[in-house]
């Protein structure tokens, strides 16, 4: 209400009456000393409790502020608007205002827009008031009436008015405008649908009512959930008032995650005991576990748990396939316990640096001091990286026709393709729910972990000889076979891309002692030899010795074995009508002889399956790169390749010489400070890693023109990521399932969004 003033005040008197006058003098008077004058709002707790409309409480409020700025207050209109306008670009050029729209994506240096326009001030002697409307339920979009309005009230009064203030439709709970003044929801209703066609957005409103007259003051977008959003961008789009392609722009792919699992009802009563990262989204309820075993003990019994660690390792896959929730003490965004969660579909929280865990109290202790343990009910919120004690409200997901037509509209425009890494037929199916075009990674050794496997992968790794491991892999032929067989029958026809063995072979032997004596005493064997072989695999760093490739051939009877079992069943399927064409990845190459010879193998394993079968199938044979030399020697790879798959996950720790697990430690200290611009495991770094991948595609495809190209790592599921595989010609990119929907909206984004300034961007010509 700018321009009022004590000569504007004695005309109104006349107008509203002496007490509408004085509360609105004396309102303006107190927001104009606090919000541009930047008077402390406890200089007014003085005036008392009397009520606004009273005289003496106006010059109260007068006094004070020529009190605290000696001077009287403003006088004149133009001096009010122009104070107004320097407070408000001072706000905009402040520190919360730059960090704000640094979150929101726009520059930290946009300038400012303002609006001066002529007020109806909702006061006078007929119908008047004014409230709040918005015309679809922020929850799901869905059309319905909300709000609030209050009789003689100003701005947004009615939504602090409590029981005074109407509801604005029909409503049991209490009086409405609707039945007061329908004619005034009617013209509500009229303005809201110009504005929905003309803005091309569904808003909501501040409106007034003066002297029977309806009034829209101002509009922004109605607040609205992630679900909301995608259904009023579709609503949109289907009744012409924006295209489909900026329905796909209207909604943020991340937001997506909270639609496809159930989320902790943060409005609901609860208590948080520890914050971490948020690494996979959804969250769980379920009884305190400290093992694998446990968590597998309980799923039996059918009681949901949450498997507490200070990290994961492969040995505790078992327990996340069982587990209803995965907290972990330490690992960052792309450790092991947050990949293998995101791609399960588990909520994990990890990083909690705060909790403490005793395994021999079976105790898990908060930095305030609160105990847990082992039984104890809590709640893992993996969207928002809480532990939250004890079972929380919860909202379930909805997948409507509004997320399945936008998904539709986003294949239609995007240009690179979406896998998902699956390990079983399980994750397989979750993916095709998706829309998902093919499996892009399936992990083998993720296989080997279930109990009757485990003890047969450590009969092979305890054989004294070639012949005796042999004898235990053909125990496992059959298995890894059926694996094959579920998968391929899961896909359908489509491309399943199935990785050869990469875990170094001591990740299959225990850690503790209690649990080397359980396996001396199932073996047979004295628990010394047991010790001794554990540490004859044993590795200074796993991640860089003996896995991959180097274990295939060194040990080449493993990776015989897979492809063997990978063959027939393809020949299993292919009698039954369905066509495959797998896709065999030899993990953690860094010089083509390496891929030589294990193609030679390879080849001779599938002739040999041809010739007992009598069935013809072909199959694709590709490299995955993870290491520098591997990206830089991609020409000298892709003579022997279909394909080139990048792991950027392992290729990013290798650059940077950085690990994945232990960076979270001072990652956010990197970003706050500005060394790197982003978490270079959760958004590729384009300097460095991309500069890798441009290189590796120059040179791969000039060796060979038909080889495929894609990503397979973590950053496959990252919107900023894809964009920079598509503009450098990537072919396709693989996530884990529940990030597939996030990558085909962001990829159709970038599509929309065009090519040529994408290009530019990352030096591709």
């Amino acid at each position: 209400n700018i321009g009022l003033n004590d000569d504007i005040h004695s005309k109104l008197r006349h107008r509203l009456g002496e007490a509408g006058a004085n509360a609105l003098y004396c309102r303006f008077v107190q927001d104009y000393s606090i919000n541009v004058a930047r008077l402390d709002d406890d200089a007014f707790e003085a005036i008392g409790d009397g009520s606004c409309g009273e005289a003496h409480v106006l010059r109260e409020a007068l006094a004070i502020y020529e009190a605290e700025m000696d001077e009287p207050f403003p006088q004149d209109p133009v001096h009010q608007l122009g104070q107004v306008l320097r407070s408000m670009a001072r706000a905009w050029e402040g520190t919360t205002a730059r960090i704000l729209r640094q979150a929101r994506g726009a520059p930290a240096d946009a300038g400012l827009g303002l609006i001066v326009q002529r007020m109806a001030l909702g006061l006078g002697h007929g119908e008047s008031g004014a409230g709040v409307v918005q015309f679809v339920k922020p929850s799901t979009g869905a059309a319905a009436v909300s709000g609030r309005y209050l009789p003689r009230g100003q701005g947004r009064d009615a939504m602090r008015a409590g029981k005074q203030a109407s509801y604005i439709a029909t409503d049991k709970r209490g009086i409405s405008l609707e039945e007061q003044h329908p004619e005034a929801l009617e013209a509500l209703k009229k303005y809201a649908q110009i504005a929905r066609m003309g803005c091309r957005d569904v808003l909501s409103f501040e409106f007034t009512i003066e002297n029977g007259k309806t009034w829209l003051l101002d509009a922004a977008p109605a607040r609205r959930s992630p679900r909301a959003a995608v259904r009023i961008a579709v609503d949109l789009a289907l009744d012409g008032a924006i295209s489909r392609k900026t329905a796909l722009i209207r909604v943020e792919p991340q937001n997506l995650q909270q639609l496809l699992h159930p989320q902790v009802d943060l409005d609901a009563p609860h208590e948080v005991f520890a914050r971490g990262l948020a690494a996979s989204p959804g969250a769980a309820s379920g009884r305190i576990v400290f093992s694998a075993g446990a968590a597998q003990a309980s799923a039996a019994r059918e009681e949901p748990c949450i498997l507490v660690r200070p990290e994961t390792s492969p040995e505790d896959i078992r327990g996340m396939h069982s587990a209803k929730g995965v907290l972990t003490e330490r690992g960052g965004m792309t450790s092991h316990a947050a990949v293998i969660a995101r791609g399960l579909g588990v909520p994990c929280v990890v990083g909690a640096s705060g909790i403490r865990l005793n395994f021999r109290k079976k105790t898990l202790t908060t930095s305030s001091g609160q105990v847990f343990h082992e039984g104890d009910l809590i709640t893992v919120d993996g969207t928002n990286g809480l532990a939250i004690v004890g079972a929380v409200e919860m909202v379930r997901p909805d997948l409507d026709g509004a997320f399945a037509q936008l998904m539709l509209w986003a294949d239609e425009f995007r240009d690179i393709g979406i896998r998902a890494n699956a390990d079983s037929a399980a994750d397989a199916l979750v993916a095709r729910g998706f829309g998902v075009e093919g499996i892009g990674l399936c992990r083998t050794e993720h296989m080997f972990f279930n109990e009757d496997r485990l003890t047969v992968m450590r009969e092979m790794l305890f054989a004294d000889d070639r012949n005796d491991r042999r004898t235990a892999l053909e125990l496992l032929l059959p298995m890894q076979r059926g694996d094959f067989v579920e998968l391929f029958e899961a896909m359908r026809g489509l491309p399943v891309c199935v990785r050869l063995f990469d875990l170094p072979l001591h990740e299959f032997l225990p850690h503790s002692r209690e649990a080397m004596q359980e396996l001396a005493d199932a073996m047979d064997l004295p628990v010394s030899k047991v010790i001794a072989r554990r540490e004859s695999l044993a590795e200074f760093n796993p991640m860089l010795g003996m896995r991959g490739v180097r274990l295939g051939i060194t040990v080449p009877e493993i990776y015989e074995m897979q492809a063997r079992a990978i063959f027939e069943a393809t020949v299993q399927v292919a009698r039954k009508g369905e066509t495959v064409v797998p896709e065999i990845m030899i993990p953690m190459v860094s010089a083509a002889r390496e891929v030589e010879l294990v193609k030679t193998r390879i080849d001779a394993i599938a002739a040999a399956v041809l010739v007992e079968t009598g069935v013809e199938f072909t199959y694709r044979l590709g490299a995955m790169l993870e290491t520098p030399r591997a990206a830089l020697r991609a020409g000298d790879m892709a003579g022997y390749c279909a394909f080139l798959s990048f792991g950027t996950n392992d290729l990013t720790q290798m650059t940077y010489g950085l690990s994945r697990d232990d960076a979270g430690r001072f990652m956010s200290a990197y970003v706050n400070e500005n060394v790197f611009p982003e978490d270079p495991f959760h958004t590729l770094d384009r300097d460095g890693v991309g500069e890798l991948l441009l290189l590796a595609s120059e040179r791969g495809r000039a060796a060979n023109p038909d080889v495929v190209l894609s990503v397979c790592g973590e950053h496959g599921g990252d919107p900023a990521s894809i964009g920079f595989c598509r503009a450098a010609g990537f072919d396709y990119v693989s996530c884990s399932p529940f990030r597939v929907p996030i990558a085909r909206l962001a990829a159709a984004q970038h599509a929309v969004r065009g090519t040529l300034k994408e290009a530019e961007d990352v030096g591709v010509k």
